[in-house]
């Protein structure tokens, strides 16, 4: 990966273009997490990759390539949901968002919808990404114990959600049908 970002910093469109494919999923997930809608995704995507382009000889340190880059894409996507924001109601944002084809996807990110954008972002970057606390706060310009206490409440919030889920399949009523009629029971 090191020849990869040496290559691209000389903008070898080939290095370049072999570094964004690799990155491609991780940009993704993230701007998935924070703007939800699939038309959203892919221009922060786009300005995120024309950006790196651009700028990628402002790069100091070759190991902080994946920081630098996800750091962008936080840019921009917080730009383009503060533009939707304005112009668009929030019904009709969390109405586009579950367009995914795994059944796990949108279980998770139906999951992940009782926490705010800042929770949200939090979660992926370091459980799905598996970025460490201190880089996550490099990405986010935060400090690092600010990072790991809305990690801990971030966790406290899944539980919560967690539970609340559990609790609601238990109360919920089955009925068989047999030979002798119906039968209803509790789980």
């Amino acid at each position: 990966m090191n020849l990869l970002i040496t290559r691209a910093r000389r903008h070898d469109k080939a290095a370049f273009q072999q570094l964004m494919e690799q990155e491609g999923k991780s940009l993704y997930k993230v701007a998935k997490a924070i703007l939800k809608n699939e038309e959203d995704v892919a221009d922060a995507m786009q300005e995120t990759v024309l950006t790196c382009w651009e700028k990628i000889d402002m790069l100091k340190k070759d190991k902080y390539f994946k920081t630098w880059l996800m750091r962008i894409l936080i840019n921009h996507c917080n730009t383009i949901f503060r533009q939707r924001k304005r112009t668009v109601s929030e019904e009709a944002v969390q109405e586009t968002w579950v367009q995914e084809t795994g059944y796990a996807t949108v279980e998770w990110e139906n999951f992940l919808t009782c926490l705010d954008e800042k929770y949200r972002v939090l979660i992926i970057l370091y459980y799905v990404q598996g970025f460490k606390t201190k880089e996550i706060a490099n990405i986010l310009e935060v400090n690092e114990n600010t990072i790991r206490g809305r990690l801990a409440t971030a966790r406290k919030k899944l539980e919560i959600q967690y539970k609340s889920e559990r609790n609601i399949v238990r109360k919920m009523e089955f009925v068989t049908q047999n030979g002798y009629g119906t039968v209803e029971r509790r789980i």
